[in-house]
């Protein structure tokens, strides 16, 4: 799955991204760009369009407390985080049956904010699964205990779950993934460099004051984190970096169940499957050496530190949901990672949980308030004119030879569209939730999606299903299923705004459906076919044509400074920018064939053109702190805003042509240089 990038709130949500197309001609409408105070008019357009259209609107906004970054995508989460707040306080004012939906969300939400009840119980909510853990008498326990925490949603050593076999698109089979890290990154734990190591001493001291609030003493608490501090960075050495990861043949190693022991006999797997209630015939796993260095670890590392690595994992999880002083040593790590300077208001963090655990009970009175079926059924409309225009630009690609253009126009008209919410709502039946039992409530959530997991192995896949519920601000490819997905919470201003002209939501809402769509046929994407298997369905000289384009868009990006000697990794955001740039030529095309039959004329003195990349750069305006670029450049597979808006425009000969740049200027690139795939 790919979505446009990673936000924001805690980073709880993802947060970004999606649609409009080609609406029916109408009267031009008030530009939505940008206000005159938005733009910095001493910077010229060919020079640094991101300063020029968001300048002022930088200079005069600061940074809301609780906030690593935030932008166009933040005040659009904020408006719908207003909407599901009225929503549940709504619920927590209405008589409600025992167990009704009604009465889980009322009874979740009030639960989280019951921060009186959570200072009382402090770190009572977790005694006895960290007794458990202390519990622990060999070795062999491990398997079980992991077990049960990975049922109940908590990480730890390796990801185990179910998911769409990448070569045969239609079966769900069992995965075994690296994992168990508490920093976000492998890198995080194997850099030098002064940053790296401030970041390990702070997740150094914040595991150590855990361990002290469980009971350990001084001593203890920092001999066990130190040891878990070297268990992890082992398992970072064993582990592939983000780049390696990218590519999809790389994590497809599929074996029946027996060769997964056979490869790792010191880890009782028996004893995990019956914690998980899962009896996987094949299992896919991604990274064989990762699962050999683990096997290797269970021998040689003493039990007592793979108790305290449990109870660290436990003690993170755990503690946003108990009382300040967990919250504190949690946060002091966000801090470290992010350069936040507040927590967010308790009710802005409890929104955000409830739409993790109960997503689909508030998102359907969410979309009964900001997302009718005739909404959805226009969004359709505009997502296949959208499809239409890259139809048309697959047929004309000169680099690619007319048997994979005819395989990939069949891809393309193979895509299947989610608009705003599922056909089927989850049902949560069997989710009990008890009002002042917080941590008991998450877990209980936690517990019933693990299940819902695990029983899809062996099953076929369910193609209508949702990963995003529909509040979400963001959009996303899978390419597995072939489908291009857009959340109602995106279907709003300044994304698509019905009172805005053609030009600016085609630059806004219509370039993201161009990215969508695009990662369909970017490097990654492309190694999947109509149905979502892993298969090699392009000419090799197509596939050698494309990589050579793409390997001047990786060299462009990773010459891009972020912070001091930090550059933007070309590699690891290739798949993303490469989706930024043929989105931007998609919808560019799909806005003028809507001008053929409308008025051309200036609003607030930009032409349509000109307003085209104005309604881009305005969704991608974005303030962000020091720390959070640092992280994101390490882990995000998506460029910071400034080149995800400056790096596809000085491609472009449209944009060039609308600003009336010239070679030379900062925002045109060299002509033997410039990318063009769509």
């Amino acid at each position: 799955m790919s979505a446009m990038r990673k936000g924001p709130h805690m980073r709880l949500l993802l947060l970004i991204a999606l649609a409009v197309g080609l609406l029916a001609p109408r009267p031009a409408a008030a530009a939505r760009t940008s206000g005159a105070a938005d733009f910095d008019t001493t910077c010229a357009p060919c020079r640094d369009f991101d300063q020029f259209a968001n300048g002022g609107w930088k200079k005069r906004t600061k940074l809301p407390a609780g906030y690593s970054n935030y932008g166009a995508f933040d005040e659009l989460y904020d408006r719908n985080e207003a909407a599901l707040r009225a929503i549940l306080e709504t619920a927590a004012s209405q008589p409600a049956k025992p167990g009704s939906n009604t009465a889980k969300l009322r009874d979740y939400y009030a639960s989280c904010m019951d921060s009186t009840g959570a200072e009382r119980a402090g770190g009572q909510p977790i005694a006895g699964l960290l007794a458990d853990i202390r519990a622990l008498g060999s070795n062999n326990d491990i398997a079980r205990k992991l077990g049960w925490l990975h049922a109940n949603g908590i990480g730890g050593l390796f990801g185990f779950f179910a998911a769409q076999d990448p070569k045969h698109s239609e079966n769900v089979i069992a995965v075994v993934s690296q994992g168990g890290l508490g920093l976000p990154d492998r890198d995080f734990y194997l850099r030098t460099d002064s940053a790296s190591v401030a970041r390990r001493a702070v997740y150094l001291r914040s595991a150590t004051n855990l361990l002290k609030l469980a009971g350990d003493d001084d001593a203890t608490a920092a001999k066990h984190a130190d040891a878990v501090m070297a268990l992890e960075t082992a398992l970072a050495n064993a582990s592939m970096t983000n780049v390696q990861r990218r590519d999809p043949k790389a994590v497809y190693h599929k074996m029946p169940w027996d060769s997964l022991q056979a490869m790792s006999p010191a880890f009782a797997w028996k004893d995990y499957l019956a914690s998980r209630n899962a009896k996987p015939s094949d299992v896919n796993v991604t990274q064989p050496d990762f699962v050999r260095a683990v096997n290797g670890l269970l021998g040689s590392t003493p039990l007592d530190t793979w108790k305290a690595y449990l109870k660290i994992r436990v003690l993170f999880d755990a503690a946003p949901t108990l009382s300040s002083a967990y919250v504190q040593e949690w946060f002091a790590l966000r801090q470290a990672l992010t350069g936040t300077t507040e927590l967010l208001p308790r009710w802005k963090r409890c929104i955000a949980e409830t739409d993790d655990a109960l997503g689909e009970i508030l998102s359907a009175e969410y979309v009964k308030k900001a997302f009718t079926p005739a909404d959805k059924q226009r969004m359709l409309t505009m997502v296949t004119n959208l499809e239409e225009a890259l139809g048309n630009r697959i047929q004309a690609a000169p680099w690619m030879s007319d048997t994979t253009r005819t395989a990939a126009a069949g891809k393309l008209g193979a895509f299947m569209e989610k608009i705003g919410y599922p056909d089927r709502w989850k049902d949560y039946g069997s989710v009990t939730i008890v009002r002042g039992q917080h941590y008991a409530n998450r877990a209980a959530t936690r517990a019933f999606e693990a299940a819902r997991n695990m029983a899809k192995i062996g099953k076929p896949v369910d193609r209508g299903e949702w990963s995003m519920t529909p509040p979400t601000v963001n959009a996303y490819y899978s390419s597995s299923l072939n489908s291009i997905n857009f959340p109602a919470g995106i279907l709003q201003p300044p994304f698509f705004d019905s009172q805005a002209d053609d030009a600016t939501n085609y630059g806004a809402i219509g370039a993201v459906i161009g990215h969508e769509m695009g990662h369909g046929f970017d490097d990654r994407g492309r190694q999947f076919d109509a149905k979502g298997n892993l298969s090699d369905w392009w000419q090799p000289g197509d596939v050698e044509r494309y990589k050579a384009l793409a390997q001047k868009v990786q060299q462009q990006f990773d010459g891009y400074t972020v912070l001091d000697t930090v550059h933007v990794n070309g590699k690891l955001t290739l798949g993303e920018n490469l989706a930024d740039l043929g989105g931007l030529a998609v919808a560019y095309a799909a806005m003028q064939k809507a001008y053929a039959k409308q008025s051309r004329a200036k609003i607030d003195g930009f032409t349509p053109e000109q307003r085209f990349f104005l309604g881009w750069a305005r969704v991608w305006r974005n303030l962000q702190t020091d720390a959070d670029l640092r992280t994101q450049v390490q882990t995000d597979p998506h460029s910071p805003a400034q080149w995800r808006i400056n790096g596809p425009m000085s491609n472009l000969r449209e944009f060039h042509d609308a600003w009336d740049c010239k070679n030379g200027d900062a925002m045109v690139r060299p002509e033997d240089l410039r990318v063009r795939i769509w």
